[in-house]
């Protein structure tokens, strides 16, 4: 999938050789995993260290600090994210194709016995109001994630099966605060109810613009 993380972050901080370029994955891997696992707080870097197998010399060679280092966990679990979710989130452009998503996001979360929430938004939670680099980076992540809904619900208007004054933006920012919403419910209550409520509400919200044309296809 073509996408980029967030801004420089998701760079390497200057050419590397092959090998080089693997240590540096696997320690982002092994923040992100750690992150997920523990939040951003009670990860340190001597975990990241234990966990990706190198010293903090190496560590400290591809990574400045902690922050550098979470701003590339950002871009790491934005990929991540978004990768799971296709080819459903780039090709939302009728009610079928939003309805195999929305499955898609609850047969996710079960699979993970609704453990852990939202990668990115678990993050946000934790160092948004602390970190203005890291919270621009985490804005990123979210246009990335509402950008194929906003494209795909545009695109079902245009066809014309949804009615002209729908607020395609409106409607897609909609849909990504109750997926966030519900994650953290589900995760919370450990069962998936309240994301599929939460998807249902506003995917019933986007299916009361259709037309006749769409049949809700």
């Amino acid at each position: 999938m073509p996408r980029t993380g967030p801004r420089a972050a998701s760079a390497a901080p200057r050419r590397l050789t092959a090998k080089g370029e693997a240590t540096r994955a696997r320690i982002i891997e092994a923040a992100s995993g750690l992150v997920f696992a523990h939040g951003v707080t009670r990860t340190g870097v001597e975990d990241v260290q234990r966990e990706a197998g190198v010293s903090a010399s190496q560590l400290y060679h591809y990574f400045g600090d902690k922050q550098t280092l979470m701003r590339a966990v950002i871009a790491h679990q934005t990929a991540e994210v978004l990768a799971a979710q296709q080819p459903e989130l780039d090709a939302l452009d009728s009610f079928d194709a939003l309805a195999r998503w929305r499955d898609r996001l609850v047969t996710l979360q079960r699979s993970r016995h609704c453990a852990g929430g939202c990668p990115i938004g678990s993050i946000a939670a934790e160092i948004a109001d602390d970190d203005p680099e890291a919270r621009a980076d985490l804005v990123e992540s979210f246009e990335q994630w509402e950008s194929p809904i906003r494209s795909g619900l545009a695109s079902m208007r245009e066809r014309g099966l949804l009615r002209s004054e729908a607020d395609t933006d409106r409607l897609a920012l909609a849909l990504l605060a109750a997926l966030q919403g519900g994650l953290l419910l589900t995760q919370t209550r450990r069962t998936t109810v309240p994301l599929e409520t939460a998807l249902d509400a506003v995917l019933e919200l986007i299916s009361s613009y259709g037309t006749v044309r769409s049949e809700h296809r």
